[in-house]
């Protein structure tokens, strides 16, 4: 089966979401033409690849998909990403550049400074001089051992004991690809655990607390395991399905 294209992801992510083009292109601030265009893998109405490459960056976003991993599969799609700028045609070889001009110390400043410090230094010793001998005869001796009674026992703060509800509500999502297919997986607080092509063959598992939320491209390429049982009627060929799984219910005694 060929593989999907961007500009089809595209279209079915914004549709499986549930916008226009025209929300879209409020949200992005890209024109309609142009999200039109990419949605039929047109490149050159934005003004080639390298202006498409962030038009599809904001759509991807905008429609839910993971920006970074869309705008990888472009460059695989699109001849890899754009070449960069030589460092020749950003700097003038023949410009001058000026350097301010160093000059010598100020000895006479250096100087001044010296006499005020020394002579600061002169009145505070002589000020000092009355105060040079310090009484002891008040003072006790302070005894270099800490003031702890004798025989008293060395207590360590107990560790916290492991919950026994730990582990209970997590969710354990095992996808498997029949065939390569475009996935994005995040957990309840809306944090990434995979974005990416799951590759035919390839068995992945995510394990996540309360929730986890996927997004398949693709939901025919794909047998879905949650919490150890298969999830039937996902969806068929080059459907894009979004669903979220929970922690298995607890058990009636």
């Amino acid at each position: 089966m060929q593989e999907q294209s961007i500009g089809a992801m595209l279209a079915a992510a914004r549709q499986a979401a549930g916008l226009t083009v025209a929300q879209v292109s409020a949200a992005t601030r890209v024109r309609e033409s142009i999200i039109q265009a990419l949605e039929q893998d047109d490149v050159e109405q934005g003004g080639g690849a390298f202006y498409a490459r962030g038009h599809v960056r904001a759509v991807a976003k905008a429609v839910g998909l993971d920006p970074d991993a869309t705008v990888h599969l472009f460059d695989q799609q699109h001849g890899g990403a754009p070449k960069p700028m030589p460092a020749s045609a950003v700097f003038q070889a023949d410009r001058k550049i000026h350097l301010p001009e160093r000059r010598g110390p100020n000895w006479t400043m250096a100087l001044g400074v010296a006499l005020a410090v020394a002579v600061i230094f002169g009145t505070l010793r002589v000020l000092g001089g009355a105060s040079d001998h310090v009484r002891t005869g008040d003072m006790q001796a302070a005894s270099a051992r800490p003031s702890v009674p004798p025989n008293t026992p060395i207590t360590e703060t107990p560790r916290p004991k492991p919950s026994k509800t730990a582990g209970k509500n997590m969710v354990t999502v095992r996808m498997k690809a029949k065939r390569s297919s475009y996935v994005n997986v995040h957990d309840a607080k809306g944090r990434k655990l995979f974005a990416g092509r799951l590759k035919a063959g390839k068995t992945s598992t995510w394990r996540a607390a309360d929730r986890v939320d996927v997004l398949i491209a693709d939901a025919g390429a794909v047998t879905v395991h949650v919490n150890g049982k298969r999830v039937r009627e996902l969806g068929g060929t080059g459907e894009v399905v979004r669903r979220s799984f929970l922690p298995p219910k607890p058990q009636s005694r």
